[in-house]
Formats: structure tokens, sequence, C-alpha cells
């Protein structure tokens, strides 16, 4: 199959150079979303047929494979907003139909021109998409604290609530530049505001943001101080202290890992400095008692890390085969059901996913942790790597585990 995509803005009175017009002229069928259509639909032949870009894509793809089987068309003409293969849907065709021949006639995207209008250089710009898309990229932005962040909206993730987000993270100065209908010369609209301001405010659609940083937002220690974490029930030893926490990380291998989980969270330091020195990871946390909730939520307000997937009940009683398939798993917590636990996460657990756990060595301690991890390596066929012992101050040693999953 060929499909001919052609980039267009929102004015209402596009101009198309020779080339484009004579592609419109000689085409048969075209397809895009409804806006499009209307801008276009004076440029096409009579006889046209179209086919609206509505979700699920899996419906307007099957369409495209029976024109191409059924009839002698084997040209689709698309018209897409702004560059097609910038967040576009000429990536989504290449996607889907990895052998179709695409040619692509861009034009400048919704960014481009609010940092054209704004007088702004855009060749420095950290780019988001949250056009149907989940929050993650635009938090790792915020978390790295890239200075000048563009991002693409939709009417979930929309200005205010991405001011919204940012406010409740701590990520305070920033200025908010909002383009609304960019590319309509009667419609077109560019504000720039603070984030208290565009809290609330609505703006029509479409719309982008950019958004500039002022000065430093705060510095990111290696090492959270454990006196800045709030505690449950004010019990310092329900914390991993920091030093064992940075050695506990450098055992999951985290750089190289995409999905970290956090079984028995408690105050979520683990996955708070997980998530805040490795911005890409995907953090699922999840802890039994609920009180732990609001605890790993208000610390990570406090130390600027949104995006924490937080689950809480019984880990064994989970639904975890929808959720992101963890590389790297820490057990805090296992309340005696070690094997248990490591069984239910190697459901789940990519080929050589690591698991981690902190072993304490007390005279009073009944349960001999490491005892039972070693018992579940061995039986669920886990290949052991050898421990490190710290000792940290008075307190009794403990000693860092560490297993993976057969390739």
């Amino acid at each position: 199959m060929r499909f001919i995509v052609i980039g267009i803005t929102d004015n209402p009175e596009p101009f198309f150079p020779p080339e484009v017009l004579e592609v419109i002229r000689r085409g048969k069928v075209f397809s895009g979303g409804k806006r499009h259509h209307e801008i276009v639909s004076r440029f096409l032949p009579v006889d046209a047929e179209w086919i609206d870009i509505t979700v699920p894509l899996d419906a307007v793809f099957g369409q495209y494979r029976v024109l191409s089987q059924e009839s002698d068309i084997q040209k689709i003409v698309v018209f897409a907003s702004g560059d097609p293969l910038f967040y576009g849907f000429a990536n989504v065709i290449r996607q889907r139909i990895p052998d179709a021949e695409v040619i692509v006639y861009p034009t400048l995207n919704s960014l481009q021109m609010l940092s054209h209008r704004l007088l702004m250089p855009s060749h420095d710009m950290r780019i988001v998409s949250l056009t149907g898309r989940p929050w993650h990229e635009f938090d790792r932005a915020l978390i790295e604290g890239a200075p000048k962040i563009g991002v693409l909206t939709d009417r979930e993730h929309t200005p205010s609530a991405i001011a919204q987000r940012m406010l409740d993270y701590g990520y305070k100065n920033y200025t908010v530049n909002v383009g609304e209908r960019m590319g309509n010369p009667n419609e077109e609209k560019v504000t720039t505001l603070s984030l208290a301001a565009a809290m609330g405010k609505t703006f029509s659609m479409p719309n982008c943001v950019i958004l500039c940083r002022e000065g430093l937002w705060h510095t990111r220690p290696f090492g959270l101080p454990d006196a800045e974490f709030s505690l449950l029930d004010g019990r310092e030893k329900m914390i991993t202290k920091m030093p064992l926490r940075l050695l506990t990380l450098q055992a999951l291998e985290l750089r190289t890992r995409q999905t970290l989980w956090d079984i028995g969270f408690c105050t979520g330091s683990i996955s708070i400095e997980a998530r805040l020195q490795f911005p890409h990871l995907h953090v699922c946390s999840f802890e039994i008692r609920p009180e732990c909730e609001a605890i790993i939520n208000e610390n990570a307000r406090r130390f600027g890390v949104p995006g924490i997937d937080i689950h809480t009940g019984d880990f064994l009683m989970a639904d975890i085969a929808s959720l992101p398939r963890p590389d790297a798993v820490f057990i805090g917590g296992h309340g005696g059901r070690l094997r248990e636990i490591m069984q239910h996460v190697l459901t789940v657990l990519s080929p050589g996913g690591l698991i981690v756990m902190n072993s304490v060595v007390a005279p009073k301690v009944l349960t001999d942790s490491h005892r039972l991890w070693d018992e579940a390596c061995t039986d669920l066929g886990l290949i052991q790597e050898p421990p490190m012992r710290i000792i940290l101050n008075d307190n009794h040693p403990i000693t860092i585990l560490k297993c993976r999953k057969r390739e």
C-alpha cells in the first residue's frame, strides 16, 4: 500500500503547493480527522471517498486493508496535523503496516508555531506528548529539571491539569505559554501566565504548552536524607536507611531496567529514591497496610516525585497481569510468605529480571529471612548472586540478597 500524508494546520484557508494540489486532484480515497475534513473538503474531487480517523484505530486500518485488497486503490491520501512524523499519523502507519510506502508533505507543528509567535528558540526544547498518553514522560522531564518543555495536550491533559500537577509536586518556578488553535488566523491565541493563573482556566482546543523554568528548582541529592521522610507512626526503623537504600538500588541495576516493582513500600523511600535517581523508570509500589498510601503520597510530593503507581492490599491477591511487566523487583516485606510472593512475581517477571531483598540478622528475629530466601531461590530455579553484608552504625548486620530469573 502507498500512503501520501499531508500535514495541515488549523488555518481554514490552507495553502498547498502545486505538487500537493496535484496529489489531491489525482486522489480517490482520502482520510483524516473530522476537523481535517472540514478544512480540506473543498479541495477534494467530487467523487472522493473519505475515511474518518477515529479510535479504535483497528477499524480504520481495517478499512484501509479492505480497500487495498478488494479494489484497484493502492494509494490513500491522509491529512494530518502539522508534521506527520512529529508524534503524528505517519508514525502510526509505519508501525501498523511496516511494508507500506509512505510519502510525507509536512508543515509546521503547533509547538513550532507557538515558539515562533513567542520568538523563542526551540532547538533546546524537551518535547513531550500527552495526547492520548500517560503522564510518565512529562513527569520524567520535570524530575530531570528540563528548563524548557513543549507539551502536546489533549482534553484530559489540559494546561490547567498540567499546572495543577506541577504545583502539587512543588515545581513552582515555571511560566506557562499556551497556544490555542495555532495556525488559524481568526482564532489563534497565545497567552503567557503563571502556573497558579493557569489552574482552573479553560483554553480552547486544540492547544499546546511551552513551559519555561526560571532559575533552578532544587538539586537532586544522591541519597535523600532519612530525617526528611514522613514515617509510619514515627517509627524510624520502618524505613530503608539511605546508605542501604543506595546499595539496594545499585543491586537492582536500575540504569538498564525499565520497570521496578517495590513490594512492601511502607514510607516509599525505595520507590521515591529510585524514581528520583532514574526518572525513566516505571515504578509500581505495593503495600498491605492502607495507611501507608497517604505516607508515600506525602513523601512523593515533598521530594517532587510524581508518577509512582501505588497499590494497597494483599500482594498475593493483586491482579498483577494487567500491570507493566517488571524487570526489577525489590521485596521490602514478606510477612513470612516469601516463597509465595516470589512465585507470584515470577509469573510476570521478564526473563533475566532481578529480585532483591534485604535480610536483617538479629538475635531475637524468629524467622531467618536469609534461609527462606535460599530455599525459595532453589525451589523456583532462580540464579543467586553473591550476597553483600553491610553494618550501619550500631545496627545489626544487613545482607543484600539478589537473584536473577533465567533468560
